[in-house]
């Protein structure tokens, strides 16, 4: 996952802070879809919580820093109300366990 973190990071760098947040999202989403669709069978429900959380908080400072907000009032600021309105894809809930029976 380090990878995928990387990129996250790198896409909410705060020396790109010129670009719209909605652009941002629209780089990343296409990212988080396929590191959803290669590790959603297995269990891997935990990390996507973790990763969730990681994009939330990079977009939440990416975002302060583009307003230029001081400290980290960016967790009552940008909750996850506010992400869902971004339309960023979220990697909870999208893990398929496999089923204990055979398919008849």
């Amino acid at each position: 996952m380090r990878v995928l973190r990387d990129k996250v990071r790198a896409a909410t760098a705060r020396s790109k802070t010129e670009r719209p947040v909605s652009a941002v999202v629209a780089d990343l989403n296409p990212v988080l879809r396929g590191w959803a669709a290669y590790f959603r069978n297995g269990n891997s429900g935990r990390k996507f919580n973790v990763v969730d959380g990681y994009v939330h908080e990079r977009l939440a400072i990416f975002a302060s820093a583009k307003h230029r907000l001081a400290g980290r009032n960016w967790t009552t600021r940008f909750t996850y109300g506010w992400i869902t309105r971004l339309g960023v894809y979220r990697l909870t809930g999208n893990v398929h366990r496999a089923t204990a029976h055979a398919s008849r």
